[in-house]
């Protein structure tokens, strides 16, 4: 039953995410603004023209909160977090059900407001269950969150929740990034043995994922393996880095998550 709940929670998160809507005259708009006016423009190097077009769309409705959060979304992938998030509160104001936990993601990842994603993910919790957002569950990003606040024994127990819930459901694919995280966990908590076997099963899943190379060399390191083979995984994790090869998340190309590791040119 667990199993089957889980699905039907994902399914509807799907929806409410995609741009399925019953307001026909928010979807004039959208149509209008959005799709016919602002994604004529790339908003890298013509924002004024992307802004523009949302603003006269916003001024004939000014609740259409998808609008709200096309505004954000550019400045958010350019850093300039506050101005984005002026205009993403707007969307949840417009439209909580499905942008708060959009919001708390944001939070979690672009910006580094822990302690305010926190407020963010467990209104959501409350309001519509431990459901996704961006592939993973409110509960995994709350285990980010809570290894970037250095509360590790909290991560451990959230992210190792998240890798169970993926393991028993079948309609789930067991994920590296799940693994990695519930790895750094243990890592934090000198649980170096119980670290390599998670990283080991990320790399099981994804051979080339660099991130995960590394931090197992690291535990190599503590463990006391010969200093030759820690320098040999961490020569491979750099040469996979270097072809591109981490953090496999969709929003990685914008921002770096926590933990992913950045390899400085020899």
């Amino acid at each position: 039953m667990k199993n089957i709940t889980l699905g039907i929670t994902f399914f509807f998160t799907l929806l409410s995410f995609g741009q399925v809507s019953t307001n026909k005259a928010h979807d004039a708009i959208i149509e209008e603004f959005l799709t016919n006016c602002a994604e004529k423009h790339n908003y890298v190097f013509e924002m004024t023209e992307w802004q523009n077009c949302l603003d006269q769309g916003l001024k004939k409705d000014s609740t259409v909160a998808y609008l709200w959060q096309q505004k954000a979304m550019p400045y958010f992938k350019c850093k300039k977090y506050e101005v984005g998030m002026f205009y993403l509160d707007k969307a949840v104001f417009y439209n909580k059900e499905r942008w708060l936990s959009y919001r708390a993601f944001m939070k979690c990842i672009f910006s580094h407001q822990y302690k305010d994603a926190f407020i963010d993910f467990d209104e959501a919790i409350k309001l519509y269950g431990n459901s996704y957002v961006m592939d993973h569950s409110f509960n995994f990003y709350k285990g980010l969150c809570y290894l970037q606040l250095n509360e590790y024994e909290k991560a451990e127990k959230l992210l190792g929740d998240y890798v169970s819930d993926i393991y028993k459901n079948r309609q789930q694919l067991e994920h590296p990034t799940a693994y990695f995280y519930q790895g750094i966990a243990k890592y934090e908590l000198k649980k170096w043995d119980e670290a390599i076997a998670i990283f080991d099963k990320a790399l099981k899943i994804y051979p080339e994922f660099s991130d995960a190379k590394y931090y197992k060399a690291i535990c190599w390191l503590k463990q006391g393996k010969p200093r030759e083979e820690v320098v040999a995984l961490v020569g491979i994790a750099r040469e996979d880095a270097a072809k591109g090869f981490s953090i496999n998340e969709d929003n990685a190309i914008y921002e770096m998550y926590p933990y992913q590791k950045k390899f400085s040119k020899q």
